[in-house]
């Protein structure tokens, strides 16, 4: 998917939020149509169905009438594949659009392109023998950094590339989708990237995430995703206080959540940015690509209540309102978009490590202890001594592949001390050593 930031004119923005509009109302009478279903009565119509229905709406309703036919269309064929897909999907049956929040419309290609099978032979029609036609978006480059696309109604669009110089290419589509938020108007065009070569150094990569480093990676460097300023956050509760304090109805309380919302917006964009050119990075540079393997949906769950035991019936507040702020540091630093990312672009070179043990095992001598970790950026190894970063250690851990370094597990007659305290410090063990515990031709059962 490639995504570009539109600059459209007032009366282009006008029209282009008319046609939201338009595919917003069809895709909710298509929602209301399904909903209408119960057991017992007939399917719910399909597609062309649909179809057929909104030639007859159109005619009825000047309102619609007026918009583009293509564009109402295709809400419905993205209703109809939302439909099919919502057992694999995993978003469940599509839901209902609002107004502000789900402004947004697909346009199709208008050009006709000969189409070519994977080998550059052309593509044939099996009943006439003509070569297939196929879509194709009409985008326009205007120089190094600007390209405008053709959408029904506005006429050419102008939209801002995201790559300079040589590396900006237009987008080849047969759709793209116009979505409005925040103030601001993208284009996603529906392309899937090529993948890029491998470096061919045979290095391998180990990457550890976490809220205080974004990426510790297991060569000693650390990458963090750029976040807000102090200024920037207290704007944004300056204007959530205003728009709390602002009579319930008046213009001023859209407007305060408008300005707050423009602010995370950037955040969202200056992450978005970090993890393409992190993830970049990453597919150029190594072979082999090792990260922790994270259940990052499990981890920003909501906490659950916890029973006040001076009170019954009422819960304690103070847990749930920590876990919101750790849930929050979590989704701040794109973990899972910089590995969706980065598997686009280094497909098959990409690997997850299962993360137990991967913060308490010794990158050296490969001794599991949890008092090893002083502390969030500390480590210390309780057997050998050795010093590292936290974050380091883990993210060479993580590179050493699934099993790490390999430690002997304890057993019967291998010696070795525990202390009282309850750690299982042990001393090295003459099979991690190369000692055989017995001589040659000594009896072991002496």
């Amino acid at each position: 998917m490639s995504r570009f930031r539109m600059h459209p004119t007032g009366g282009q923005e006008q029209q282009m939020l008319l046609h939201c509009a338009h595919a917003r109302y069809v895709w909710n009478l298509a929602v209301e149509q399904h909903a209408h279903w119960q057991r017992g009565r007939k399917s719910a119509p399909g597609f062309v169905e649909q179809c057929r229905q909104l030639t007859e709406a159109r005619g009825d309703s000047e309102w619609l009438g007026a918009g583009n036919a293509d564009v109402q269309q295709q809400a419905l064929k993205d209703f109809a594949k939302a439909k099919d897909a919502r057992f694999t999907s995993g978003f469940g049956e599509p839901t209902w659009r609002r107004k502000f929040r789900h402004e947004g419309f697909r346009v199709i290609g208008t050009d006709r392109v000969p189409e070519y099978n994977e080998d550059g032979t052309p593509r044939l029609n099996a009943k006439t023998g003509k070569q297939v036609m196929g879509r194709s978006v009409v985008v326009r480059k205007l120089n190094r950094r600007w390209a405008q696309v053709k959408v029904p109604g506005c006429g050419w669009v102008r939209f801002r590339l995201s790559a300079k110089g040589k590396g900006a290419r237009l987008p080849s589509a047969k759709t793209f989708r116009v979505t409005f938020r925040n103030g601001q108007w993208h284009a996603a065009f529906a392309v899937v990237p090529e993948p890029g070569p491998a470096p061919g150094t045979g290095e391998v990569i180990g990457i550890d995430r976490g809220v205080r480093i974004t990426a510790a990676l297991s060569d000693g460097r650390t990458l963090n995703c750029p976040q807000l300023t102090v200024k920037e956050r207290a704007q944004i509760r300056k204007h959530q206080r205003r728009a709390a304090r602002a009579p319930k109805g008046s213009d001023c309380k859209p407007a305060e959540y408008a300005k707050a919302a423009r602010l995370k917006a950037r955040e969202a964009n200056r992450r978005k940015d970090w993890c393409e050119k992190t993830s970049t990075m990453l597919a150029k540079s190594f072979d082999l690509i090792r990260f922790e393997k994270l259940n990052i949906k499990n981890m920003t769950a909501k906490a659950k209540p916890k029973p006040d035991p001076d009170r019954p019936g009422r819960h304690l507040k103070n847990g749930r309102a920590a876990k919101a702020g750790l849930n929050r540091g979590i989704l701040a630093q794109g973990w899972g978009l910089l590995r969706q990312r980065t598997e686009h672009k280094a497909p098959g070179r990409v690997e997850d490590v299962p993360a137990p043990y991967t913060s308490l095992r010794c990158s050296d001598c490969g001794w599991i202890d949890k008092n090893s970790r002083k502390s969030q950026a500390e480590f210390v190894c309780s057997s050998c001594g050795f010093t590292c970063n936290a974050d380091t250690n883990a993210s060479i851990n993580v590179a050493a592949g699934q099993g790490g370094i390999f430690r002997p597990r304890p057993t019967a007659g291998a010696g070795g001390t525990t202390p009282r305290n309850g750690s299982n410090v042990r001393e090295p063990q003459p099979e991690q050593a190369g000692i055989p515990l017995f001589q040659e031709g000594e009896d072991v059962n002496s």
